[in-house]
C-alpha cells in the first residue's frame, strides 16, 4: 500500500517536498512515479524513476522545478518541487510500477497511493 503526504497550501514561487510511503510491501525493485490530477481532467505523468534510482523523467511542465529521488532502505519515494506555479494545482499520486524502468504511461504502474492535495495560489 503507498501513502502519498506532504501537499499543502502554498503561495506561488514557494516549494514543497511531497513523500510517498510503501507499508506491507517492499517496492524496491519497482519503477516508481508521481502523477497528478486536476477534477475533470485526465491523471497526467509528472516524473518517474527506476528502481536504483540511476533514471529519471520528468514532463516538459515540471523539468527543471521538480526532481524525483527515492530510498530504498525506507520504501520511500520523494518528489522535491521547486518555483511552484498556479498551475501545478493538483491531486499528486505516486505510483509502483509493473517494471523496474522508469514510464510515463499510466497503465505500466500496477500500484497507486491515495493523493496529497497541492495549492499553489498566486
Amino acid at each position: 500500500q503507498l501513502q502519498a503526504s506532504g501537499g499543502g497550501l502554498v503561495q506561488a514561487g514557494a516549494s514543497l517536498r511531497l513523500s510517498c510511503g510503501a507499508s506491507g510491501r517492499a517496492v524496491s525493485n519497482n519503477g516508481m512515479g508521481w502523477f497528478r490530477q486536476n477534477q475533470g481532467k485526465e491523471r497526467e505523468f509528472v516524473a518517474a524513476i527506476s528502481w536504483r534510482g540511476v533514471s529519471t523523467d520528468y514532463a516538459d511542465s515540471v523539468k527543471g522545478r521538480f526532481t524525483i529521488s527515492r530510498d530504498n532502505a525506507k520504501n520511500t519515494l520523494y518528489l522535491q518541487m521547486n518555483s511552484l506555479k498556479p498551475e501545478d494545482t493538483a491531486v499528486y499520486y505516486c505510483a509502483a510500477s509493473l517494471t523496474s524502468t522508469t514510464s510515463r504511461a499510466r497503465d505500466r504502474y500496477r500500484y497507486w497511493g491515495k493523493g496529497t492535495l497541492v495549492t499553489v495560489s498566486s
